[in-house]
């Protein structure tokens, strides 16, 4: 899905990108679908805290999709669960015009796309202790060594997502880099704001709302494993 990487710096709200950079087209659909839908979906970086009660009309849970590629699986999840809201986060347009033609062609009323760096979004718009929980699917793997800490998950950016999760939100990665995969593991049980919500060490089978996407049905043909983490936030 979305590529995903860190950078050094010494302030982790600026050290953070949860992005790197690599636009494509965007088709004529997908670019008229931006324009009509944006106005009434979309969300700018800028401003003050998101009052998600009035954003969406309703006092509903709310979960985040960081990275949700061409928004397959986030608009199937919002069409599939009408009583959540949902909010994107993609930096890359096309993937965004992609979501907004889904949005427009389902009627999908339950979705606001931000398209910015996550971590500016949840620094910036995103209130503390508000969301029942937020999806890392597929994130890019890095899997060069020298390229692994530009991995989006480290114990800093668990921490951050932390804040943001209400008492017993629960974080849900899944990955198909087996690497990844014991690199999340690792990071997450040694985050002490969660535990695991099956089993220390364990990982879950991919539950029923996770929409299984094609690129993840021919990696099952090939015999290819896909890994599922949830961990929930502790209650205090």
């Amino acid at each position: 899905m979305t590529e995903q990487t860190t950078e050094n710096s010494p302030s982790f709200s600026r050290r953070i990108k949860s992005f790197v950079l690599r636009q494509g087209r965007m088709s004529k659909a997908q670019q008229g679908a931006l324009e009509r839908i944006w106005p009434h979906y979309g969300l700018e970086p800028d401003g003050d805290l998101l009052d998600l009660t009035q954003l969406f009309g309703r006092d509903a849970p709310t979960y985040v999709e960081i990275g949700f590629g061409m928004g397959t699986s986030l608009a199937q999840m919002a069409a599939d669960n009408p009583d959540r809201n949902y909010i994107g986060i993609e930096v890359h347009r096309p993937g965004v015009g992609a979501l907004c033609k889904l949005i427009e062609e389902q009627g999908l009323t339950n979705i606001r796309i931000f398209n910015h760096d996550a971590i500016e979004v949840l620094d910036k718009r995103i209130p503390l202790d508000s969301l029942a929980g937020v999806y890392l699917f597929f994130p890019d793997p890095w899997h060069k060594a020298r390229h692994k800490k530009r991995r989006i998950l480290q114990a800093e950016f668990a921490a951050k997502l932390a804040q943001h999760l209400k008492s017993g939100g629960e974080f849900h990665m899944a990955t198909d880099w087996e690497d990844y995969a014991l690199h999340m593991m690792e990071v997450m049980s040694a985050a002490p704001d969660y535990t695991n919500a099956a089993g220390e060490g364990q990982y879950m089978p991919r539950p029923d709302y996770r929409p299984l996407t094609k690129f993840e049905q021919r990696g099952h043909r090939l015999g290819h494993g896909v890994w599922d983490l949830i961990f929930i936030k502790q209650k205090r």
